[in-house]
């Protein structure tokens, strides 16, 4: 019983993280995540957030009007916080991940300022 409390102890530390590579269409345009700079044209983005939070996405590029979407933590089950959460009950907030790539369109909208 004793080893299986320690496995799903370490199974809840690692469950509690999660991660997605983005990609954008355009190589030259910046990717933000909540307000946070990631890369430009691909990042990684990760974080230890419970599952259902939301992540605002912003991508921008000078001369263009910025682009936002979002994406939840809650597009793939992770089975070590759920084996975990039998057991230690806690892990269960990080029950789901988030798919390991996303792409996204970017499409340059030229910015007007009057």
């Amino acid at each position: 019983m004793k080893r299986v409390i320690c496995i799903a102890a370490v199974a809840a530390l690692a469950a509690c993280s999660s991660g997605t590579t983005i990609r954008v269409s355009d190589p030259d345009a910046r990717i933000y995540v909540n307000g946070e700079y990631v890369g430009t044209g691909h990042g990684r983005y990760s974080d230890r957030k419970p599952a259902f939070t939301k992540q605002k996405v912003t991508l921008r590029k000078e001369g263009c009007k910025p682009q936002h979407y979002t994406f939840r933590r809650n597009e793939r089950p992770d089975l070590g916080a759920i084996v975990a959460g039998y057991y230690l009950a806690l892990p269960i907030l990080w029950f789901t991940q988030y798919k390991p790539h996303r792409a996204y369109e970017f499409d340059c909208v030229e910015q007007h300022f009057d």
